[in-house]
């Protein structure tokens, strides 16, 4: 896929609990300062084309130019994460692709046979879509829309994580509508 959406650069974990999570990965793997959202406000929000009201808890953090995601799921809403953990798996779910020309990165995945599974929005020009399909555990693809707030917010938490001194590990997500 990189030949069509870039470098991957976000790697999403779901996990049974996100507090614990976030303790080993600023503990141990000195990953940090985590932003933590325990609802995302999630609108617009598909499975398999029918829309439901997720609940979701999402902590995101850089290591690098990379960013980690940790999901916990709060309701039984149908999801790729839900079937995830169905399955008795917990841990890497999915690798994110992050784009500025959505619609143009999403017909070329089309194009290419993927196909959309679950979609949605996190605040303006926040649009995500996975696509169904997964040749390898933790493999699936999501192809994220990181412009406007969103992209200043993935920019806040990316220049947080160059040289963190494990002060503040766990901090609230900022307000979309601020920045």
């Amino acid at each position: 896929m990189n030949r069509f959406l870039g470098p991957i650069r976000q790697l999403g974990y779901v996990v049974d609990d996100i507090e614990a999570a976030m303790a080993h990965w600023t503990e141990v793997m000195g990953v940090g300062p985590f932003y933590y959202n325990p609802k995302v406000p999630i609108r617009n929000y598909r499975y398999d084309g029918v829309e439901y009201a997720p609940h979701n808890s999402v902590a995101l953090a850089n290591s690098g130019p990379m960013q980690v995601e940790l999901i916990q799921i709060r309701n039984d809403v149908p999801s790729m994460y839900r079937d995830f953990m169905a399955d008795g798996r917990t841990g890497l779910q999915h690798v994110a692709y992050w784009t500025q020309t959505f619609d143009d990165d999403l017909a070329r995945a089309e194009a290419a046979g993927l196909q959309v599974k679950m979609s949605g929005e996190v605040g303006d020009n926040g649009r995500f879509v996975y696509f169904g399909g997964e040749g390898h555990p933790g493999t699936v693809i999501e192809l994220s829309e990181v412009l406007g707030p969103k992209g200043r917010m993935f920019d806040l938490i990316r220049a947080a994580s160059v040289d963190w001194d494990g002060r503040g590990p766990v901090r609230p997500f900022p307000d979309l509508t601020t920045l």
